[in-house]
């Protein structure tokens, strides 16, 4: 399998947003995302994929040289290979994407955070920084452009870390900012629990503000000249809104089941989002 191949198939599986933000893109531009998205998803998923925090760490550090190696020119993972010949054309350094291997290993030796300011710093490695350059790889031109990029990258990884609330429980991972928990009354275990309460319902609709107002300042912060360009990021915005949407309309109640939006749904939004941009 050849790395586009590799990156193609991992990177935006079917019915995922990122399946519908390529949606009409150009074969280049499409690859380009799949490649970063590709090496997004595998530096990432290292903790939980290796149980073992030394093994994590070797492999977190095999990332590391792989980034300088891609900055060299002489890459080897199928990832890095794919985005290698893109970065040029951007004129870009792969060197920002290090934030990834950062925001891994603060998983290695943290389970929570103490507050908001300490989430903050990892939702901008893990998805802020992620974002910009997929905003690069599109062209991005205007430089007021990076505030959407920013905040729709911290807004996006704050959303995914609420909506596998449980899930990241019961893998021993703690992302709602523990003084928050505790001026709710909630505890861990609370969060354990295959149902949820008045407390962890109010907790969670507080999350659930904070990233409705991080979307407001990314559209508010996307320039009118960047719509069609940015337009695959477009739609990842809107579906996250909508999802965001249907989880309030369900209550917030994120620890009995997950709230998912249907393919045709996704389907009409990414379609709509897409007209839109590019009109």
């Amino acid at each position: 399998m050849n790395p586009d191949d590799y990156c193609e198939a991992k990177a935006a599986p079917a019915g995922s947003d990122r399946h519908y933000a390529l949606l009409g893109l150009g074969s280049r531009e499409r690859a380009a995302l799949n490649a970063l998205w590709t090496l997004e998803r595998e530096v990432l998923d290292t903790p939980a994929d290796c149980r073992d925090p030394g093994v994590a760490r070797t492999k977190l550090d095999w990332w590391r040289a792989e980034l300088g190696r891609l900055a060299a020119g002489a890459p080897a993972h199928p990832a890095t290979r794919a985005l290698a010949p893109h970065l040029p054309t951007r004129g870009l350094d792969p060197a920002p994407l290090g934030e990834l291997v950062d925001a891994a290993g603060i998983l290695l030796d943290y389970d929570a955070f103490p507050g908001f300011e300490a989430l903050a710093g990892w939702c901008h490695r893990s998805g802020s920084t992620p974002l910009l350059f997929a905003a690069e790889l599109l062209g991005l031109q205007d430089r007021a452009a990076a505030v959407f990029a920013h905040e729709l990258g911290f807004g996006l990884a704050l959303l995914a870390r609420l909506r596998e609330v449980r899930a990241d429980a019961l893998a021993g991972r703690f992302f709602v900012p523990e003084d928050e928990m505790r001026e709710a009354g909630v505890t861990h275990p609370d969060l354990y629990a295959g149902s949820g309460s008045a407390h962890t319902r109010a907790l969670f609709a507080r999350q659930g503000e904070r990233i409705r107002a991080t979307f407001a300042r990314a559209r508010a912060g996307l320039p009118d000249g960047e719509h069609a360009r940015l337009a695959p990021l477009l739609v990842r915005l809107a579906l996250a809104e909508a999802l965001l949407d249907e989880i309030e309309h369900d209550g917030w109640r994120l620890l009995e089941h997950r709230v998912e939006l249907t393919p045709l749904r996704k389907l009409w939004i990414a379609w709509n989002t897409l007209r839109r941009a590019r009109a």
